[in-house]
Protein backbone atom coordinates (compact mmCIF):
# COMPACT_ATOMS: atom_id res chain seq x y z
CA UNK A 1 0.00 0.00 0.00
CA UNK A 2 0.94 3.66 -0.93
CA UNK A 3 1.04 6.41 2.09
CA UNK A 4 -0.39 9.58 1.07
CA UNK A 5 -0.48 12.36 2.81
CA UNK A 6 -3.64 15.12 1.76
CA UNK A 7 -3.00 18.27 2.46
CA UNK A 8 -6.29 20.91 2.77
CA UNK A 9 -5.88 24.15 2.41
CA UNK A 10 -7.98 26.36 3.98
CA UNK A 11 -9.48 24.74 7.31
CA UNK A 12 -9.99 26.18 10.39
CA UNK A 13 -8.57 29.59 9.72
CA UNK A 14 -10.23 32.56 10.96
CA UNK A 15 -13.12 30.76 11.95
CA UNK A 16 -14.36 29.48 8.68
CA UNK A 17 -14.40 25.61 7.04
CA UNK A 18 -13.89 24.32 10.68
CA UNK A 19 -12.92 20.53 10.78
CA UNK A 20 -12.37 18.64 13.37
CA UNK A 21 -9.44 16.55 12.83
CA UNK A 22 -11.27 13.32 14.48
CA UNK A 23 -14.67 13.61 12.02
CA UNK A 24 -11.95 14.35 9.22
CA UNK A 25 -10.13 10.91 10.18
CA UNK A 26 -13.73 9.12 10.39
CA UNK A 27 -14.71 10.24 6.63
CA UNK A 28 -11.38 9.08 5.53
CA UNK A 29 -11.69 5.79 7.25
CA UNK A 30 -15.51 5.63 6.12
CA UNK A 31 -14.46 5.63 2.87
CA UNK A 32 -12.09 2.79 3.09
CA UNK A 33 -8.47 3.95 3.86
CA UNK A 34 -6.31 2.49 6.03
CA UNK A 35 -4.31 3.68 9.10
CA UNK A 36 -5.84 7.22 8.60
CA UNK A 37 -4.10 9.69 10.84
CA UNK A 38 -4.41 13.71 11.25
CA UNK A 39 -1.23 15.77 12.33
CA UNK A 40 -2.12 19.42 14.11
CA UNK A 41 -5.52 21.46 13.11
CA UNK A 42 -4.38 22.97 9.73
CA UNK A 43 -5.78 19.66 7.59
CA UNK A 44 -2.61 17.31 7.53
CA UNK A 45 -3.84 13.41 6.96
CA UNK A 46 -1.64 10.57 6.44
CA UNK A 47 -2.87 7.15 5.41
CA UNK A 48 -2.46 4.51 3.47
CA UNK A 49 -4.25 2.89 0.01
CA UNK A 50 -3.96 0.87 -2.91
CA UNK A 51 -5.60 3.67 -5.01
CA UNK A 52 -4.14 6.31 -7.74
CA UNK A 53 -3.55 9.79 -6.94
CA UNK A 54 -6.02 11.39 -9.09
CA UNK A 55 -9.33 9.19 -8.32
CA UNK A 56 -8.02 9.72 -5.10
CA UNK A 57 -8.01 13.33 -4.83
CA UNK A 58 -11.25 13.55 -6.48
CA UNK A 59 -12.53 10.86 -4.08
CA UNK A 60 -11.13 12.75 -0.59
CA UNK A 61 -12.57 16.14 -2.08
CA UNK A 62 -16.07 14.96 -2.96
CA UNK A 63 -16.08 13.19 0.55
CA UNK A 64 -15.13 16.04 2.75
CA UNK A 65 -17.37 18.52 0.74
CA UNK A 66 -20.61 15.67 1.66
CA UNK A 67 -19.70 15.42 5.05
CA UNK A 68 -18.78 19.49 6.26
CA UNK A 69 -20.83 21.08 3.51
CA UNK A 70 -18.01 23.08 1.70
CA UNK A 71 -15.51 22.45 -0.43
CA UNK A 72 -11.86 22.11 0.25
CA UNK A 73 -8.80 22.07 -2.24
CA UNK A 74 -6.51 19.23 -1.70
CA UNK A 75 -2.91 18.90 -2.68
CA UNK A 76 -1.80 14.77 -2.22
CA UNK A 77 1.86 13.78 -2.00
CA UNK A 78 3.66 10.23 -0.99
CA UNK A 79 5.60 9.76 1.63
CA UNK A 80 8.17 9.49 -0.96
CA UNK A 81 7.81 12.23 -2.81
CA UNK A 82 7.72 13.82 0.37
CA UNK A 83 10.95 12.82 1.42
CA UNK A 84 12.38 14.20 -1.99
CA UNK A 85 11.03 17.81 -0.90
CA UNK A 86 13.04 17.74 1.77
CA UNK A 87 15.91 16.49 0.12
CA UNK A 88 15.48 19.11 -2.82
CA UNK A 89 15.23 21.76 -0.68
CA UNK A 90 17.34 24.76 -2.98
CA UNK A 91 18.25 27.02 -0.14
CA UNK A 92 21.25 26.70 1.92
CA UNK A 93 21.82 26.22 5.09
CA UNK A 94 23.38 29.58 5.94
CA UNK A 95 20.32 31.37 4.18
CA UNK A 96 18.18 29.72 6.17
CA UNK A 97 20.01 30.48 9.51
CA UNK A 98 20.40 33.94 8.35
CA UNK A 99 17.17 34.58 7.93
CA UNK A 100 15.77 32.75 10.64
CA UNK A 101 17.83 35.38 12.68
CA UNK A 102 15.87 38.50 11.37
CA UNK A 103 13.18 36.59 11.36
CA UNK A 104 9.62 37.62 13.46
CA UNK A 105 8.19 34.05 12.89
CA UNK A 106 9.02 31.14 10.91
CA UNK A 107 11.29 31.42 8.05
CA UNK A 108 10.98 28.64 5.57
CA UNK A 109 7.91 27.10 3.98
CA UNK A 110 6.91 25.06 1.46
CA UNK A 111 3.94 26.11 -1.01
CA UNK A 112 2.57 22.78 -2.62
CA UNK A 113 1.38 22.93 -5.62
CA UNK A 114 -1.72 20.48 -7.18
CA UNK A 115 0.68 20.56 -10.76
CA UNK A 116 3.74 22.44 -11.71
CA UNK A 117 3.00 26.11 -12.74
CA UNK A 118 2.84 27.74 -16.49
CA UNK A 119 6.61 29.57 -17.25
CA UNK A 120 4.41 33.16 -17.76
CA UNK A 121 2.82 32.44 -14.39
CA UNK A 122 6.09 32.14 -12.54
CA UNK A 123 6.99 35.48 -14.72
CA UNK A 124 4.20 37.43 -12.83
CA UNK A 125 5.36 36.26 -9.00
CA UNK A 126 9.05 37.50 -9.93
CA UNK A 127 7.56 41.49 -9.29
CA UNK A 128 6.81 40.05 -5.75
CA UNK A 129 10.63 38.66 -5.04
CA UNK A 130 12.34 41.03 -2.84
CA UNK A 131 15.87 40.86 -0.30
CA UNK A 132 13.66 39.68 2.59
CA UNK A 133 11.28 37.58 0.78
CA UNK A 134 12.65 34.56 -1.95
CA UNK A 135 11.35 31.97 -3.51
CA UNK A 136 12.45 29.04 -5.83
CA UNK A 137 10.60 26.61 -7.49
CA UNK A 138 11.82 23.12 -7.58
CA UNK A 139 8.75 20.85 -9.53
CA UNK A 140 5.99 21.13 -7.96
CA UNK A 141 6.89 23.14 -4.65
CA UNK A 142 7.56 26.92 -3.95
CA UNK A 143 10.03 26.73 -1.71
CA UNK A 144 9.64 30.14 0.43
CA UNK A 145 12.50 31.82 3.00
CA UNK A 146 11.30 34.76 4.89
CA UNK A 147 13.45 36.80 6.49
CA UNK A 148 10.50 38.84 8.32
CA UNK A 149 7.46 37.50 8.33
CA UNK A 150 5.17 35.33 6.01
CA UNK A 151 2.11 37.63 7.73
CA UNK A 152 2.48 40.53 5.30
CA UNK A 153 4.54 39.10 2.33
CA UNK A 154 3.34 40.53 -0.83
CA UNK A 155 5.21 37.40 -2.18
CA UNK A 156 2.60 35.50 0.26
CA UNK A 157 0.00 37.10 -0.75
CA UNK A 158 0.08 36.88 -4.42
CA UNK A 159 1.06 32.78 -4.65
CA UNK A 160 -2.73 32.93 -6.43
CA UNK A 161 -1.33 34.15 -9.62
CA UNK A 162 0.38 30.68 -10.08
CA UNK A 163 -3.04 29.48 -11.09
CA UNK A 164 -2.76 26.29 -9.88
CA UNK A 165 -4.49 24.58 -6.36
CA UNK A 166 -1.70 25.31 -3.44
CA UNK A 167 -1.61 25.21 -0.37
CA UNK A 168 1.28 26.10 2.09
CA UNK A 169 3.01 24.18 5.43
CA UNK A 170 6.09 25.70 6.89
CA UNK A 171 9.33 23.45 7.23
CA UNK A 172 9.01 21.94 10.56
CA UNK A 173 5.27 20.96 9.66
CA UNK A 174 6.71 18.95 6.48
CA UNK A 175 9.42 17.47 8.19
CA UNK A 176 6.92 15.82 11.16
CA UNK A 177 4.44 14.87 8.79
CA UNK A 178 7.57 12.67 6.94
CA UNK A 179 8.58 11.04 10.05
CA UNK A 180 5.25 10.06 10.78
CA UNK A 181 5.35 8.87 6.96
CA UNK A 182 8.34 6.98 7.52
CA UNK A 183 7.03 5.20 10.35
CA UNK A 184 3.44 4.06 8.54
CA UNK A 185 5.89 2.82 5.58
CA UNK A 186 7.92 0.49 8.13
Amino acid sequence: MTVYIAFLRGINVGGKNIIKMQDLKRVLEKIGFCDVQTYIQSGNVLFKSNEEKEPLLKKIEYEIELAFGFSVRVVLRTAEELEQIIKNCPFSESEILEAEASSEAESLYVCLLAHVPLQEKIQQLNAYRTESDEYRIVGREVFLLFHRSIRNSKLANNLHKLDVPTTVRNWKTINKVAVLARIKNI
